[in-house]
């Protein structure tokens, strides 16, 4: 177990229709052909891991212009970053305590627009970026073609970036910390474990997991947010069997009422 300080870093939120987030969470029927949707606010947010090792930045948000062209309109209507001109990375962070120079490595669990947005601050620098390898090639691939996920921006990822490629499905590259592949939402999505030395085992499960209705209830993330519905599965299963193994906790993506809880991190 590793003695470090989780902080959670604040970076506003989205508000959308829950059924990107919720397979089939609003259905018609016959006597109610056309219901209201679950029209609400999720929180986005990134971690800074304060390890012996590094000062790791877990994820880096929503661009900052996201509201001002950044992102296409499409997905700005789509997921609605109403609040994102109050949250930059700069300041976020300094809010949490730490700074842009304090960061040592940078870890992206995906590279949609919400998740890879702060990137450019680290455009030109020798600050290590992990991202797993399916995960590069299928954000590029998204990008270049017509094919592939509409979720990215270019913009976000394309940079004079020290990337560190991560190739296996589980890799370790600090002390009590594993990165595990865990596709589904992308092809290359990585959640990450921690060993806590106070806690116990924490496992980050990012996009795999939006909300308590998608690991609680196995009901799937919406087809649009959904890459592979049978790799989701086995992935769920993989967070599932760490919960067993380790009576670990899970943290999901963006769940409301779970943010609250942990809105204070964890400290050894």
């Amino acid at each position: 177990m590793v003695e470090a300080t989780i902080d959670v870093v604040h970076r506003g939120g989205l508000q959308c229709d829950l059924n990107y987030l919720i397979q089939g969470n609003t259905l018609g029927s016959h006597d109610e052909p056309d219901p209201s949707t679950d029209y609400e606010e999720i929180p986005v947010w990134n971690l800074v891991v304060d390890h012996p090792e590094a000062t790791i930045l877990w994820d880096t948000g929503n661009h900052e212009d996201a509201l001002d062209g950044h992102w296409p309109e499409g997905l700005k209507q789509a997921f609605y970053p109403h609040d994102v001109r109050d949250h930059t990375l700069e300041g976020d962070l300094e809010d949490a305590g730490y700074s842009l120079d304090d960061i040592d490595a940078v870890v992206q669990t995906h590279l949609h627009l919400d998740h890879a947005g702060g990137l450019h601050h680290f455009d030109g620098t020798d600050v290590p970026v992990y991202v797993h390898e399916k995960e590069l090639k299928f954000a590029y691939y998204s990008e270049k073609t017509d094919k592939g996920s509409g979720a990215y921006v270019l913009e976000d990822f394309d940079h004079d970036l020290n990337w560190q490629v991560v190739h296996q499905d589980r890799e370790t590259h600090f002390e009590d910390v594993e990165f595990i592949r865990l596709p589904g939402h992308t092809p290359g999505l990585m959640g990450t474990v921690v060993h806590l030395d106070g806690h116990g085992t924490l496992v980050f499960a990012g996009d795999e997991i939006y909300q308590s209705e998608n690991y609680e209830d196995e009901v799937p993330l919406g087809a649009g947010l959904l890459w592979g519905n049978q790799a989701w599965f086995d992935s769920l299963q993989t967070l599932k069997e760490l919960e067993r193994t380790h009576d670990a906790e899970i943290v999901y993506g963006h769940d409301p009422d779970q943010f609250d809880d942990i809105r204070s991190g964890w400290s050894s």
